[in-house]
């Protein structure tokens, strides 16, 4: 413990920086907000393996490193044609693009939206915008037990800020695109709020992506609010460097009616951890939640979920899915909270992993805590590795062995990958889930 409090002033300090560099810049809620946070961080301790929410991963190897914050905004050598690989055709036009944390204008492109939806940087706040946010950030994702999302919430100064205010339908989708560019060893701290006012509807695109194979930490925070009768589509595509270190929080907090989806993809990173929260607060809210995470080598995977049904006539539904090659681990801990009173709560969830080697491993703990009557609820969890009848019959229609296998892991993938409407994000998915796993498959 005292090596880890050592290496976390040596090394998470910044925000110190960062308050004296913007101060007079921001609202002073904003300003007050960061100091609080900053002030709980100094307080509490990174977690260890001795913390029940992190018995299977260890962030030691994360806090070693000595990085370098970013403070200013260098994207030199960077341009649309080069970051093209990274967007997507469906929101070419509606783009937030974030060089090492911190917004470039040059490279976004909102001229696609629509006048009513709200896409700007919280740095370029207007007051009327800054009055929106100050009622949700910080809301949702609490920062006083988590010393992650302390240190994301004292380095507040950039992140995306995307309102639909209330009945209004944003057809394109917003994507809010996290490039990390250093050579050296640096910390960025992204953060996303996302508020749906009553009965609006939105699709978000949120991905991390790197241009450097190198060791660095994402440490990302994203809070989403749904109002009454509103509908939001989420996609989250974590790409990161395979030497990188990606630590994130999704909070998302629904009100009656309320519609959220979300597919969670896990791709890149040695070390990724993200915790998904969903809060349903009122009545026949719905909720989806599917996630895929393909890791290879001696890559770590951890995904924590709960689902948190506090009223009566909620629906959620979980499908996890993994393929684990090489020496690589998962774990996956989804939770299904049904509180006192919350009746006819119908609630769902499932993981299933696929081993190609036998040095993979994987520790799924599907939960359910049940404190309501008249409730229908369900989990499992399945670990298991390619069929040898399935691949024996593929053989015996002509099919080689490298095709066979790449077939059957393209299929296992595709029960979350075929569910993505927007045709550009579920083709990209498909080539990079090959291409990681070094199999080939003709999908025109």
């Amino acid at each position: 413990m005292a090596q880890v409090a050592k290496e976390k002033n040596s090394n998470f300090s910044a925000y110190k920086i960062l308050a004296g560099m913007r101060e007079g810049m921001d609202p002073a809620w904003l300003a007050a907000l960061r100091a609080k946070a900053g002030a709980r961080f100094e307080e509490i301790d990174f977690p260890t393996t001795r913390n029940e929410e992190w018995k299977y991963t260890n962030v030691a190897p994360i806090l070693k490193v000595p990085y370098r914050e970013i403070f200013d905004l260098d994207a030199d050598g960077l341009t649309v044609e080069r970051i093209a690989p990274f967007t997507f055709v469906e929101s070419r036009h509606s783009q937030m693009v974030f060089i090492n944390g911190i917004y470039s204008k040059e490279l976004s492109d909102l001229s696609g939206l629509p006048e009513s939806a709200v896409v700007t940087s919280l740095a370029g706040m207007t007051e009327e915008q800054a009055l929106v946010a100050s009622r949700h950030l910080a809301a949702y994702a609490k920062y006083q037990d988590d010393a992650f999302t302390a240190l994301n919430t004292a380095h507040i100064g950039d992140g995306a800020l995307v309102y639909i205010p209330g009945g209004k339908i944003v057809e394109t989708p917003v994507h809010v695109i996290f490039i990390s560019t250093s050579e050296e060893a640096s910390a960025t701290h992204p953060r996303v709020l996302i508020i749906a006012g009553k009965g609006a509807m939105a699709t978000i695109i949120e991905s991390y992506v790197s241009t450097e194979d190198n060791v660095y930490l994402t440490n990302a925070v994203t809070e989403v609010f749904a109002a009454e009768e509103s509908a939001i589509t989420h996609y989250r595509l974590q790409e990161e460097s395979e030497k990188a270190f990606h630590v994130a929080t999704t909070q998302v907090h629904q009100e009656r009616e309320s519609n959220y989806v979300s597919y969670a993809f896990s791709l890149g990173a040695e070390i990724a951890r993200h915790t998904l929260n969903v809060v349903l607060t009122d009545e026949h809210t719905d909720t989806t939640i599917d996630g895929l995470y393909v890791v290879t080598g001696k890559q770590h995977v951890d995904n924590h979920t709960t689902m948190d049904h506090s009223k009566p006539n909620c629906t959620s539904h979980q499908l996890y899915k993994g393929i684990l090659d090489g020496k690589s681990r998962a774990v996956l801990k989804g939770k299904v909270l049904v509180r006192e009173g919350a009746l006819l709560t119908e609630a769902h969830q499932l993981n299933k992993n696929l081993l190609l080697s036998k040095d993979s491993s994987v520790d799924t703990k599907p939960q359910l805590e049940i404190f309501a009557d008249d409730v229908k609820c369900s989990h499992g969890a399945t670990v298991g590795q390619l069929e040898d009848d399935e691949l024996f019959y593929l053989a015996s229609r002509g099919i080689a062995p490298e095709q066979a296998r790449a077939l059957l892991t393209f299929g296992f993938a595709e029960d979350v990958i075929s569910k993505i409407k927007l045709k550009s994000v579920r083709k990209q998915l498909d080539k990079t889930v090959l291409d990681k796993l070094h199999q080939s498959l003709d999908l025109e």
